[in-house]
């Protein structure tokens, strides 16, 4: 008696059908069933995979909320606006703009520092990058010693890399805890493991712990900067392999740091859910560092306030994805609790804004001076020692680095003239300062590679060999 051939997932393939999930069943109707000819192809229409999402055929136009001060500047300028006339081909982008401290990131069409790029119905995990809901947050501790602060700062942070030992750890709350049990994308034992660990850690970088006082009360503040850590770069991963998946099957030609997740999907709920629990863990990482110095020193808090620069904000059905640029519409922060906060550099304050949103800035202004040159080059530009350097850059200011090295990249040399950005700020509309937190001084992660433990083994066995 003749058999006949079971339908394989080659031959599917082979009918010009793409590969996913829907195969196995479907391979299993089609031989229970025994279809064939018209039945086969009519059961198979349902698996058609639609048109390729072509790219905008022009860049969608965007606002450019920047202009080159000098000649250096001119060619960062250049950069940042042809990566965004790249990036507005991306098929979801509906708008877009770009601040005064814009700086190029990545190869051509990615999405710049003090970008903002607007989706319908998309998320974009490149555009918010791996450093998700970096943020920063300013307590007020009435008329407290600047020095005092800093110092139980300096005791109770963490820069560096890496997370708290056991005897170190802040209690991790219990409702943060179950909301990372309760997504698929946050509940593993690695990713709680590293959440528990990083909390009331800092990184490195351009984070910092910042002491000033206000220049409208005499208060004594401080600011701290960072993001989400380690469990952060864990869900940019897993977002960055969804969006490749989808970027596949939808739209082949948009760039893959652009691709994105379709929100009415099952992964689009389950990575919008997984965010609002990294923001969640991201304010709490703030907030143990801020609450430990108050205990330490035994002082109450005046008032506190923080936002985020780095993340994506939500309108109806559109999504606002701002790489480095500080929300200024109340709409896009749920808890919102007070002005926000723009950090220039070291030596100079942080400014305490608010403002209207407009056509132009979209609800949003710069995060802070952004740079003009990469880390290396500002490095190979300096001449003289590093001491040298730092004290003439640093003079009078009581700043410190974590691992006792000097990051001559963080200085403020290394940043975007700090009048030049405000002024911008002023003539685009981008936010009325109406408080400065006025310098006392700082702590950064420093250059903790340096004398990294790794570093030093390797020297060793270096000179073990010779």
């Amino acid at each position: 008696m003749h058999m006949k051939t079971k339908i394989t997932g080659h031959d599917l393939i082979a009918l010009g059908y793409r590969q996913g999930k829907w195969m196995k069943e479907a391979i299993a109707h089609i031989n229970d069933n025994a279809l064939e000819g018209e039945a086969l192809t009519t059961y198979l229409e349902q698996f058609k995979s639609p048109d390729p999402i072509a790219l905008h055929h022009k860049p969608i136009e965007f606002s450019i909320n920047i202009k080159a001060e000098n000649e250096l500047e001119e060619d960062n300028v250049s950069k940042v606006i042809n990566s965004m006339q790249t990036l507005m081909k991306t098929p979801t982008l509906v708008d877009g703009a770009i601040m005064p401290d814009a700086c190029p990131t990545g190869p051509d069409g990615t999405i710049p520092v003090g970008g903002v790029a607007v989706a319908q119905s998309a998320i974009h995990p490149g555009m918010h990058s791996s450093d998700i809901c970096c943020s920063v947050m300013l307590t007020d501790f009435g008329k407290a010693d600047p020095k005092a602060i800093l110092d139980a700062a300096h005791a109770n942070t963490h820069f560096g890399p890496g997370g708290r030992d056991r005897n170190s750890q802040f209690r991790f709350p219990k409702a943060l805890l179950e909301a990372f049990e309760d997504n698929v994308l946050l509940n593993d034992k690695e990713m709680v493991k590293i959440a528990r660990s990083h909390l009331g850690t800092q990184g490195d970088g351009n984070h910092f712990l910042f002491v000033g006082r206000s220049k409208k009360t005499g208060n004594t503040m401080m600011v701290t900067h960072h993001g989400s850590r380690g469990p952060g770069a864990r869900l940019y991963k897993k977002g960055m392999q969804i969006a490749e998946r989808f970027r596949r099957d939808l739209s082949p030609d948009t760039k893959k740091q652009n691709a994105w997740i379709p929100f009415d999907t099952e992964e689009g709920q389950q990575y919008w859910s997984a965010l609002q629990t990294m923001r969640q863990w991201t304010k709490t990482n703030h907030e143990v560092i801020h609450n430990a110095v108050a205990e330490t020193l035994d002082i109450e808090i005046e008032d506190r306030y923080w936002n985020e620069h780095n993340f994506v904000f939500r309108d109806g059905d559109l999504f606002y994805h701002a790489k480095g640029a500080t929300p200024l519409d109340p709409k896009f922060m749920p808890d919102i609790m007070g002005p926000r906060l723009i950090p220039l550099n070291m030596a100079e304050p942080v400014l305490i804004v608010e403002g209207a949103t407009t056509k132009t800035n979209l609800g949003f202004a710069p995060h802070g001076a952004g740079r003009n040159v990469s880390r290396t080059q500002h490095r190979n530009s300096k001449t003289g020692s590093v001491m040298q350097i730092f004290k003439e850059e640093t003079r009078g200011l009581d700043v410190r680095f974590f691992s006792k090295e000097i990051d001559i990249t963080e200085l403020p040399s290394a940043y975007k003239n700090a009048k030049a950005v405000r002024a911008q700020m002023e003539d685009y509309g981008l936010g009325q300062v109406i408080d400065e937190v006025m310098p006392y001084g700082c702590i950064m992660a420093g250059d903790w590679q340096k004398n990294a433990p790794w570093k030093i083994r390797r020297e060793k066995r270096r000179r073990h060999r010779r």
